[in-house]
Formats: C-alpha cells, sequence, structure tokens
C-alpha cells in the first residue's frame, strides 16, 4: 500500500485546510516545489498534488508552480493531481507536462459522460476523486453538497475504466482523528475500482489498521497531508509499516 503525501496548493504556497474549508488554510510551505522535493527524496512513490484555487474556479489556477514541481521530481516520483480540471484539453495539458495520473472529482459527479470520454481517450491516466461527508457526495472544491450517494455513484463508474478512486471522508480531511474506516470499508466492498483512502490518517497504527482492514477489499494507497507537516506522522516509518504489513499478508 502506497504512503502518498498530499500537496495542496492555494496561492502558489503548500497549505493544508480542515474539512475542505478555504478559510481555514495553514500555510505550511511557501515553497511547493521544494516541498515536492522533499517527499521524493524521502521516497515517496507518488505524490497528490491538488489546486484548491482551481477546484472552486473550475479551471487551473496554480499552473506554473504545478509544471515546476513536475520538472523538480521528474520520472522519480509519479504524481496525481487533481482540482478544476473540468476538460479533456486540460487533462491532455497536464498529461504532456508530465503528470502521471489526473484526479477528476466535480465533473466526474456533474457530467458522467466527460469522465467516460477521458478514460476512453486516456486509459491508466483517470482516477475519479469522491469527497463525501456523511455518505452524500461534495462538489466544487467540497463546497457544494449534492443528494448522490457516495457507493452509489462510485457503483455507476466501474465500467469505465478508472485506474483508481480516490475517496475523501471531508468530515475527516485534515482533523488528524484518524481514517474514516467504516465508510471506506463499506465503499471498498461495494465496488471493483482500486481505492485510495484519504482523511485523517495520522498514525502508524492507522496505517497497520488500513493494512489489515481495507488492503484486502481493494484499498491501495492512503494519503496524509496535515499529519506529515505537524510531525505527527513520520513518513519513511508509515511506508516502512505499510511495507511490513502487506509483505505479512
Amino acid at each position: 500500500m502506497l504512503i502518498i503525501p498530499a500537496i495542496d496548493l492555494k496561492d502558489g504556497h503548500c497549505v493544508r485546510l480542515q474539512q475542505g474549508r478555504m478559510d481555514s488554510a495553514t500555510v505550511f510551505s511557501e515553497d511547493p516545489v521544494a516541498m515536492a522535493r522533499h517527499w521524493s527524496a524521502e521516497g515517496a512513490r507518488r505524490l497528490h498534488v491538488v489546486d484548491l484555487n482551481g477546484a472552486v474556479a473550475g479551471r487551473p489556477r496554480n499552473e506554473k508552480v504545478i509544471r515546476d514541481m513536475i520538472k523538480a521530481v521528474g520520472e522519480q516520483t509519479p504524481i496525481e493531481l487533481g482540482g478544476g480540471i473540468r476538460d479533456l484539453d486540460t487533462i491532455e495539458s497536464y498529461l504532456d507536462a508530465g503528470v502521471s495520473y489526473v484526479v477528476i472529482g466535480t465533473a466526474a459527479v456533474k457530467n458522467p459522460g466527460f469522465l467516460h470520454d477521458a478514460c476512453y481517450a486516456f486509459p491508466g491516466h483517470i482516477i475519479v476523486g469522491l469527497d463525501a461527508k456523511e455518505g452524500k457526495v461534495a462538489v466544487e472544491g467540497w463546497s457544494k453538497m449534492t443528494g448522490h450517494d457516495v457507493v452509489d455513484l462510485a457503483k455507476k463508474f466501474e465500467g469505465y475504466g478508472l485506474e483508481a478512486l480516490v475517496y475523501t471522508d471531508i468530515g475527516r480531511d485534515g482533523m488528524m482523528t484518524g481514517v474514516n474506516i467504516d465508510a471506506t470499508l463499506r465503499l471498498a466492498q461495494a465496488i471493483r475500482i482500486p481505492i485510495i483512502a484519504s482523511g485523517g490518517l495520522n498514525s502508524i497504527q492507522d496505517v497497520q489498521t488500513l493494512c489489515a482492514r481495507l488492503v484486502p477489499e481493494g484499498v491501495v494507497g492512503a494519503i496524509t497531508g496535515r499529519a506529515l507537516y505537524e510531525g505527527a506522522l513520520d513518513f519513511r516509518k508509515a511506508q516502512a509499516a505499510a511495507d511490513k504489513a502487506i509483505a505479512k499478508e
């Protein structure tokens, strides 16, 4: 299972939010490029990058710094990127720049036809991001709730050919209260798409619990941000714990 450091971009800075609220941003670095280099040097096998301004605006807003991050880590550390990606041209532009995976969130919910076209045009590169609160999906940078049940919606994407699905529990995100194991398990058992868990990962014990309960059900990674930046979780130890737990399976 991959432990995936998150780099959330707001106004060109590396920040973390609490429960997706843009007004709750804590700046952890003025230099996201240096942060990308840091996690790459620590041995991260993937980075999760989000253009928060883009997610709200509906189009890329931090494109220059993202391109600089790609150049900084090269092919050594693949990047999955989300935030404001709503058309095929944007996907093509980012993939051409060196992004390995594109995460489609709002557009997947509002326009499943677009998601289907993206999977067809760029096989192996498309990840869906479903962000939920109390089982209901949120869109537009988590600013708007929908009536969609996260499990029902995920099932509709089964045959699209997705690389993976990032599932974020908004209530846990940035709160360092542990991953919502039960909700993630329920989703993983309902679909065959590989799942990347997000929101709340806080300790080595969380990593071990994920490996024991969720990896057998199809969870292939876990995104973590605030816990890394505040020192509650050591990346190298977390990835080593995950590798050790999987080796025992």
